[in-house]
């Protein structure tokens, strides 16, 4: 079974992504998005460790932040369609995809903290 984190922004509280899927193993980072045919409300893949994104092959729009090592926003980039690429920012560390559209509606930019809740306790169970 996945287990779940939950994505929020520090400094407005908002959270940005209930359902957090993990892709942290080659393959899972590899394969991404693809093969599915959206995101609901509320879920995200966390990509870790990851510098830049593509949306090759991949069937729908989604909305990207890419965060430095401590969770700092260093890229946002909404409505990011299929077929394009986002280049690697300097400091990124994981990527969070989002469905499309959930940057227009939540608060969160660049310069703010995203906290995964449940990571670290995650991580010292494994």
């Amino acid at each position: 079974m996945t287990q779940l984190f939950v994505a929020s922004d520090v400094e407005t509280g908002v959270i940005v992504a209930d359902r957090v899927t993990l892709a942290s193993r080659r393959l899972e980072r590899a394969v991404g998005l693809v093969g599915r045919t959206h995101l609901d409300t509320g879920e995200a893949l966390w990509i870790t460790p990851c510098h830049g994104v593509h949306t090759w092959f991949m069937r729908f729009t989604i909305d990207v932040l890419a965060m430095d090592a401590q969770g700092v926003i260093v890229d946002a980039v909404s409505m990011l369609k299929p077929w394009r690429m986002r280049l690697p920012r300097p400091g990124a560390h994981s990527v969070l995809e989002l469905p499309a559209g959930t940057l227009l509606t939540a608060p969160v930019k660049v310069g703010h903290h995203i906290q995964i809740q449940g990571w670290n306790s995650a991580a010292k169970s494994a």
